[in-house]
């Protein structure tokens, strides 16, 4: 099922929604379509409109400050956009590059995705001990670029809904890495 960004009525992302919710959102009037699928449409008998990608709502929400965006496997390889850190092509785990047995946590600089083969081959060590080295440099995503990594949009898409969270694309490692 497709899902959709919720904006506040001051541009900046809530949540995201299922394409149904967005819907009845628009229809309640109570948010409005800021950009939509190009050329997909939801009909109905008294309805036509197009179907949304990002919707803003009409009154400001008032929600808690979050200061960080909670730490899952799902959310590195996400952020990592499925590709593996050492290598490059799709990752499937996650790897720890000060293992944990070693003393690393499960946190945000700590972790990025990595293939089977690599993380196999890593295995309990760090980069420099496995003679390995880092293509991307691991960062953590406020909540908001959160959000908008996990809708999965391309950097084209983003730049059209006019954001483009802080760590987008590939952050190479400084040579002295």
């Amino acid at each position: 099922m497709r899902q959709t960004l919720v904006l506040n009525a001051t541009y900046e992302p809530l949540s995201t929604v299922s394409l149904r919710r967005a819907v009845v959102l628009v229809i309640q009037h109570k948010a409005v379509v800021e950009q939509a699928h190009p050329g997909l449409r939801v009909r109905a008998a008294a309805v036509d409109l197009p179907v949304p990608l990002v919707i803003r709502l009409r009154r400001f929400v008032k929600v808690p400050f979050r200061q960080r965006a909670p730490w899952s496997r799902r959310g590195v390889l996400v952020r990592d956009r499925h590709r593996c850190a050492y290598c490059g092509r799709r990752a499937t785990t996650i790897d720890h590059v000060l293992p944990r047995s070693q003393g690393g946590g499960d946190t945000w600089l700590n972790t990025v995705a990595a293939c089977a083969e690599d993380n196999h081959r890593k295995a309990n060590r760090t980069p420099a001990q496995a003679g390995m080295a880092l293509l991307v440099q691991p960062f953590e995503p406020t909540p908001a670029d959160a959000l908008l990594l996990a809708l999965g949009l391309r950097e084209d898409e983003m730049q059209a809904v006019g954001a483009a969270p802080a760590g987008w694309g590939a952050v190479p490692v400084p040579e002295s890495a």
